[in-house]
């Protein structure tokens, strides 16, 4: 007989094959989830005040919105600087960067001098994630994470961070010079 067997369908299941089957289930559920966009659909009416395309992020809802327009909008959830290191204010986009390389600011690396000088993009000790965002005058950016457990919170020395599955989802929606307003 050739590779299928007829007389083993025919059979009952055993522990193995139904242990088999689950895991196969587990693993293609789980790359279907990993494909789902991570968009959270959002109504405030706040956000109808700025036109479709603008990123505004709330530091005290420690959310980024992505405005749709008339309101609606795409939230994410997001890490904010910590006290002290919070601003406030509107800027750009001016750079977008695939698993970007990283070197600790002068302020980063006097807080916290083992760092290294040179992180290489991909490391997982890479603090930029899988995608960064540069913001026009040259401090901040909104990228990706390593420590995902900082999402939520303020954490950072004025970036926002974002998961690095939300990072790209954004990053495919935006363009270099989308205005970014920085709210409290």
């Amino acid at each position: 007989m050739g590779f299928f067997d007829a007389r083993a369908v025919r059979g009952r299941l055993g522990w193995t094959d139904l242990l088999l089957m689950v895991l196969i289930l587990c693993a293609a559920l789980g790359v279907a989830a990993m494909t789902i966009a991570p968009a959270r659909a959002a109504t405030d009416p706040s956000l109808s005040d700025y036109p479709a395309g603008t990123v505004v992020i709330s530091q005290s809802r420690r959310r980024l919105f992505l405005v749709e327009g008339a309101g609606e909008a795409i939230a994410y959830p997001v890490a904010v600087g910590r006290m002290g290191k919070q601003w406030r204010g509107t800027v750009h986009i001016d750079g977008k960067y695939v698993y970007p390389a990283w070197a600790p600011p002068t302020e980063v690396k006097r807080a916290e001098p083992w760092l290294p000088n040179y992180i290489a993009g991909g490391s997982p000790h890479n603090p930029m994630g899988a995608r960064a965002l540069t913001l026009s005058g040259d401090e901040y950016a909104i990228h990706g994470t390593n420590r995902p457990d900082s999402i939520g919170k303020a954490a950072s020395y004025g970036c926002i961070r974002m998961s690095n599955r939300d990072v790209i989802d954004l990053y495919n929606r935006v363009d270099v010079g989308t205005p970014v307003v920085m709210l409290p």
